[in-house]
C-alpha cells in the first residue's frame, strides 16, 4: 500500500521522542487510529496526484478523534465515508477525551476545508484526482490543562528533534506521491513544506489555515481557498 512503510517509520521514530514542558500529553493518531489513516491513504494516496495541500499537525477535535488530517468527525463519516474503529491514545488527558468517529464536537478547520472540497467537487472521488490532504507532523500536543500546544511552542532541542524525523517522512511522502505542487496550509506547513523538499522539482504556494483563530478565516473561507489557489495558476 502507497505510503505504508513511510507511516511505519515515522511511528517508530517519532516513538522514543520525548517532551517536556508545556508539553504533558502526547497522542498520536497514527498509531490509535492506524485503520482509520490506512483506510484513506487507501482509498485516496495515488502517485501523480497534481496537487498536495499539507497542514501543520493534528487538533483535539479533528485528527487525534479520527486519523483523517482535518478530520471533522462528520465529514468523516458522511463525506468521506471512513468508518473503521479508533482506539485510545495511551497517556489519554482527562479533558481531552478521544471518542473517535462519533465524537460530538466538530472541527471547525476540518469542517471547512472539507466542506470546500465537497462544495468545489462533489464527490471525494473527484476531490482526490486533484488533491491530497496530509499532516507535516501526526502528533497532538496538549498542556496539562488540556490547551493545544503548537510545535513551535516546544523546547528548542525537542522541536529539532521533531521536525528532523517529520522533515524526512514528509520527503519521502512527496517522492511518493510525486506532485506538481505542494501548498501548505498555513505558514508553518509551507515553510516546511520548501525546507524538507528543497532540491525536488515543486511548486510550492499557500493558503490561509481555516482555522476559527484567523480573522481572515472567518469571513468567507471557502471563497478565500479557490481565490488563492487559482491565484497559483490552479484549475479544476
Amino acid at each position: 500500500m502507497l505510503l505504508r512503510s513511510v507511516t511505519d517509520r515515522l511511528v517508530c521514530e517519532l516513538t522514543p521522542l520525548t517532551f517536556g514542558a508545556p508539553v504533558a500529553h502526547v497522542y498520536n493518531p497514527l498509531v490509535y487510529a492506524r485503520a482509520a489513516w490506512d483506510d484513506y491513504v487507501k482509498r485516496f494516496a495515488h502517485t501523480g496526484v497534481p496537487v498536495v495541500l499539507i497542514g501543520m499537525n493534528p487538533g483535539p477535535f479533528g485528527m487525534a478523534q479520527t486519523g483523517i488530517p482535518f478530520g471533522d468527525p462528520v465529514m468523516v463519516r458522511e463525506w468521506l465515508q471512513i468508518q473503521q474503529k479508533v482506539g485510545k491514545p495511551e497517556h489519554e488527558h482527562p479533558k481531552r477525551p478521544v471518542e473517535g468517529l462519533l465524537a460530538k464536537r466538530r472541527e471547525v478547520s476540518g469542517s471547512r476545508l472539507w466542506g470546500w472540497a465537497r462544495e468545489e467537487f462533489g464527490t471525494p472521488e473527484r476531490f482526490f484526482v486533484q488533491f491530497f490532504v496530509a499532516n507535516y507532523c501526526p502528533l497532538l500536543f496538549l498542556h496539562a490543562t488540556g490547551k493545544n500546544v503548537t510545535p513551535v511552542e516546544l523546547r528548542p532541542e525537542e522541536r529539532r528533534a521533531l521536525l528532523n524525523v517529520c522533515d524526512a517522512a514528509f520527503r519521502e511522502t512527496i517522492v511518493a506521491l510525486k506532485p506538481e505542487w505542494v501548498i501548505g496550509v498555513g505558514n508553518f506547513a509551507e515553510e516546511r513544506a520548501r525546507t524538507a523538499l528543497a532540491g525536488l522539482n515543486l511548486k510550492f504556494g499557500r493558503i490561509p489555515h481555516p482555522s476559527p483563530a484567523s480573522p481572515t478565516a472567518n469571513k468567507g473561507w471557502s471563497a478565500l481557498a479557490t481565490r488563492e489557489l487559482k491565484a497559483l495558476g490552479l484549475r479544476w
